[in-house]
């Protein structure tokens, strides 16, 4: 009974995953928004690393890791996020909590089994921009104002996904996942000339849908009684979402809000491509008391663009239009975790799992020349429930994305995670009645 309480209540959660705002950040103006997971909260809190397998816990990075799972596990977790954006003449502060992600893994003998919902990308911004002008008719210093423009964004990408793994020997596992992409993009542009009664607000809404997979491989062995070898490669091809877009252009009464007059416009439904990734990875330890490893990502980002041109967008100091382009993208993690004893009896401390990595990247996008690129520290611990294999999971990021020069932005974010691993065994034949 309460395992059916738990699973339904995680699916009600689910559903507000699917219209979240998970970001405050303007960079998720550009392409399909801010790339969000980073893997459950136990991988996150390694920098991202996803090169060990787990028996009780769900890899949602490598499907292949699924056919290492000993029990089922169903994997819950959301995000509080604290973001401080800041230029060269202003700082503004934002919060978010987000839904990162709901997962079941499932194993059948040598096979392993994994569904569940991700949130993929996010679009979650509101950019505000007055132009002054001054006035020398009445005094030297008296200003007014010439221009106000407003960008608003919601909406994002999310992912519904099945995965297969097997394991061909004892060392060798391999996997795939096919993913089912969907979303919404909301944007509104308004823009006020002073003096003018009547403004131009633009509404663009584009619905995004698509197919894609990963492909996983994941290698281990003993070097010798107590050390362990664990290696890992992730591909994920290139795939086209397809858009439908939508544009309506309407005059806006600054007086009173009304909309005198609304324009539909014609515009092409466009695709957009989710890059090809290519995922490889390694590290040693004893699995039940200490592991590190690295990962190296690298995303073809340059083969990403905007969901489609807008007539309107965020203009820099000099009032010319960002200038937005891509380039191939590179992640590097290292990480790992500590465990003092996972058998005592004595002190829960000694229970507890220790993560912690670092997480360095470009994103792939560049604006005014200049590439975005985020690092982040990541702690976490694994706290173990009595009474079985399930485990609550806490996690903390605190990282840096972007600069504040060039009429760019800097965004200090510190973000703390809490996820659920619920891991039991079903399916077992009664000795007893």
């Amino acid at each position: 009974m309460i395992k059916k309480i738990i699973v339904s209540f995680c699916l009600l959660i689910s559903l507000n995953a699917l219209a979240q705002e998970g970001t405050s950040s303007p960079y998720s103006y550009y392409g399909i928004g801010d790339i969000k997971f980073k893997g459950t909260i136990e991988n996150r809190s390694m920098g991202g690393l996803s090169v060990f397998p787990d028996s009780i816990h769900i890899n949602l990075q490598n499907p292949a890791q699924l056919a290492s799972l000993k029990l089922i596990n169903l994997n819950l977790g959301g995000t509080y996020l604290n973001t401080s954006s800041k230029s060269e003449i202003q700082t503004e502060k934002a919060r978010r909590t987000a839904i990162d992600y709901l997962a079941v893994g499932i194993p059948v003998g040598k096979l392993g089994i994994g569904f569940g919902l991700i949130p993929y990308s996010s679009v979650g911004y509101k950019i505000e921009k007055t132009d002054y002008t001054i006035d020398t008719s009445v005094t030297p210093n008296d200003t007014t104002e010439s221009k106000y423009s407003k960008y608003n964004g919601i909406g994002g990408v999310n992912k519904v996904f099945l995965g297969f793994a097997y394991q061909l020997t004892k060392k060798v596992n391999i996997g795939v996942d096919v993913q089912y992409n969907f979303g919404k993009i909301k944007t509104t542009s308004l823009h006020y000339e002073g003096g003018v009664q009547l403004s131009t607000l633009e509404d663009n809404a584009s619905d995004l849908h698509g197919v894609n997979f990963d492909l996983g491989l994941t290698y281990q062995t003993k070097l010798n009684k107590k050390l362990a070898f664990f290696s890992s490669l992730t591909l994920t091809p290139e795939a086209t979402l397809l858009i439908n877009n939508s544009r309506t252009i309407s005059t806006y009464n600054t007086l009173n809000g009304d909309v005198p007059e609304k324009l539909d416009v014609a515009v092409e439904d466009t695709k957009a491509k989710l890059p090809a990734k290519i995922a490889f990875g390694s590290g040693f330890g004893e699995v039940k008391k200490w592991l590190i490893g690295g990962e190296i990502t690298y995303l073809n980002t340059s083969v990403t663009s905007n969901r489609f041109n807008d007539i309107y967008g965020p203009t820099n100091a000099n009032n010319t239009r960002y200038t937005a382009s891509y380039k191939d993208a590179m992640r590097y993690t290292i990480g790992g975790y500590f465990i003092p004893n996972y058998n005592s009896y004595s002190s829960y401390l000694k229970k507890i799992t220790y993560r912690a990595g670092l997480r360095y990247e470009n994103t792939g996008l560049v604006l005014q020349g200049k590439s975005i690129d985020d690092a982040a520290v990541n702690v976490g611990l694994g706290l173990p429930l009595t009474g079985g294999f399930s485990n609550i999971n806490i996690g903390l990021e605190v990282g840096k994305r972007g600069t504040k020069y060039y009429n760019l932005v800097e965004e200090n974010y510190v973000n703390l995670s809490i996820g659920l691993s619920l891991s039991d065994r079903w399916f077992v034949k009664r000795k007893y009645d």
